[in-house]
């Protein structure tokens, strides 16, 4: 029963409601006892017990059986839609119940003190006392609604942040998906490109450095966010199986402050942004490409100069989407495109993980 079970009083009110009730039972009894009773201003303490008891035994009636119908009310009419014919239904079970109890616990206790006293007690139900009585029922459930529709408002507002950060979370997982077969592609395509026009050797350690590569990205985990340390190594890593073909044709310069290792990033985006400066930009002896990955504040600056080449090397046009995406899921924080003098500069945002959205901090399972 709700009465006896704490787990249960909580599911059905919205709260423990033990000491309300209890505490409120002995206050009410007071105070219907003072209102319609005169035994307080007699000299008799005897009597004016009998007829404080008398009301603590209305209240607890009432109280109790009222609480019973607000309790099965709420089981039958769990939707927010019902909420005016379950109140509707309370208001009269209210009336019915405070009548009724009126009635048959008068009866008995003026029964009782008859049988147990020399008093000549009689219990006749009157609607000047019974009204107030209602009013005063009528504010205590009302309290009882006000939390438990509290209650609902939070658990229903609790439930829709977890569906939204299920969907954040389906769509991070869609477009982490998404990087991988990119870095795929492109690495495909250089793949083609090697056996075109270097030895079957080269291709071999090409083709053994790049299972490396995925080796890291297998083992990075499902992250949304990842350490710009880890970044950095896998990025590297990313360089070093393009230097195979290039050599000294491709030029990286790093220059990350150790105190930025332990910010946070976007897993594969500054991977990507290496890999999109390597598809789009020509790389050779006369026109060697050079990339800058500097830290900047709370940011990440990636630049190269524009070298486009003559045939373009067919794009899904993911990466930079990839990216932007990524980080309006995430954070408030977006990285920032521009072109100027020549260069084409993406700027990645650090995050903190107290700097996540709130609807989406706990996405970054």
């Amino acid at each position: 029963m709700p009465l006896f079970n704490k787990k249960r009083r909580v599911q059905y009110l919205g709260f423990d409601d033990f000491w309300y009730c209890t505490l409120g039972i002995l206050a009410l009894s007071v105070i219907t006892n003072y209102l319609f009773n005169t035994s307080f201003e007699q000299k008799s303490w005897e009597l004016a017990l009998i007829s404080w008891s008398v009301a603590l035994v209305f209240t607890i009636c009432d109280w109790l059986s009222i609480r019973s119908i607000l309790i099965y009310l709420r089981i039958k009419f769990p939707d927010f839609k019902d909420d005016k014919k379950r109140i509707g239904i309370l208001l009269l079970g209210i009336v019915g119940t405070i009548v009724l109890v009126d009635f048959l616990v008068g009866w008995l206790a003026s029964s009782l003190i008859n049988l147990l006293t020399d008093y000549n007690a009689s219990h006749i139900t009157r609607l000047k006392e019974l009204l107030p009585i209602t009013i005063i029922t009528v504010m205590v459930m009302a309290i009882y609604e006000v939390i438990y529709s509290y209650a609902r408002l939070k658990k229903s507002i609790r439930e829709e942040e977890q569906t939204k950060q299920v969907m954040i979370q389906a769509q991070l997982d869609t477009l982490r998906n998404q990087a991988q077969p990119h870095f795929l592609f492109n690495s495909l395509n250089t793949l083609r490109d090697i056996i075109d026009q270097d030895t079957k050797e080269d291709a071999k350690d090409f083709v053994d450095n790049l299972a490396g590569v995925y080796r890291f990205i297998i083992e990075s985990g499902n992250t949304n966010l990842i350490r710009l340390g880890e970044e950095l190594k896998f990025a590297k890593a990313y360089i070093h199986v393009q230097s195979e073909r290039f050599g000294e044709n491709l030029q990286l310069h790093w220059n990350i402050p150790k105190e930025q290792h332990t910010a946070m990033i976007v897993p594969m985006s500054i991977q990507l942004l290496l890999e999109n400066a390597i598809k789009h930009n020509v790389v050779s002896k006369t026109k060697p490409l050079i990339i800058t990955v500097a830290g900047e504040g709370d940011t990440v600056v990636v630049r190269n100069r524009i070298q486009p080449k003559s045939t373009q090397t067919p794009s899904t046009k993911i990466g930079l989407k990839n990216i932007e995406k990524r980080y309006q899921l995430i954070s408030n924080k977006m990285p920032m495109i521009h072109t100027d003098d020549g260069h084409f500069t993406v700027t990645l945002p650090l995050l903190k993980k107290a700097e996540q959205n709130a609807t989406h901090e706990n996405s970054n399972r």
